[in-house]
C-alpha cells in the first residue's frame, strides 16, 4: 500500500525493515523503488537500485529490470539500453522455461518478443507504458 500510495516515508520503514533482513532479496528494494516512482521521482529509485546488492540470478534480473524501467521514467534512454540489454539477452537461450520475470521485464522495456530466442537482438527501447 505505502508503495502504491507514493507515501516514501512508510515506504523507507517497511522496505527498510525488510531490507535489514533480507538484503540480499530483490523485493525490498523494488517495493521501495516504486514508492519513489509512484512520487514521481524516478532519478532516485535509480540510484536507489543501482546500489542494490542482490543474488546472483533471479533477483539480480528484477532489480536490473526495474533499474531500467527507473532510468526509462527519468529520460535517460541509453542507460536503461546498457542495463536491459544484458538482461533480456539472458533469456535468448532457447528455454523459455529458465526466463526469469527480470529477463521478461527487460525484454517487454525494449520492445523485444518475450521469451523467443533470438529477440535479445533486436534494438530498440519501447516508449509506451506497457
Amino acid at each position: 500500500m505505502a508503495s502504491a500510495r507514493a507515501d516514501v516515508k512508510r515506504a523507507e520503514r517497511i522496505f527498510g525493515a525488510l531490507l535489514c533482513v533480507r538484503p540480499e532479496r530483490a523485493f525490498g528494494h523494488i517495493g521501495m523503488a516504486t514508492a519513489l516512482l509512484n512520487a514521481g521521482r524516478a532519478g532516485d529509485a535509480a540510484t536507489r537500485l543501482a546500489s542494490a546488492r542482490t543474488s546472483a540470478g533471479e533477483e539480480t534480473d528484477l532489480v536490473q529490470a526495474f533499474l531500467g524501467l527507473s532510468l526509462q521514467l527519468d529520460g535517460r534512454a541509453g542507460e536503461a539500453m546498457r542495463v536491459l540489454r544484458p538482461v533480456a539477452a539472458r533469456g535468448d537461450n532457447g528455454n523459455t522455461a529458465d526466463t526469469t520475470e527480470g529477463v521478461r521485464l527487460a525484454q517487454r522495456l525494449l520492445g523485444q518478443p518475450v521469451g523467443i530466442p533470438g529477440s535479445a537482438q533486436q534494438p530498440g527501447l519501447s516508449t509506451s507504458p506497457s
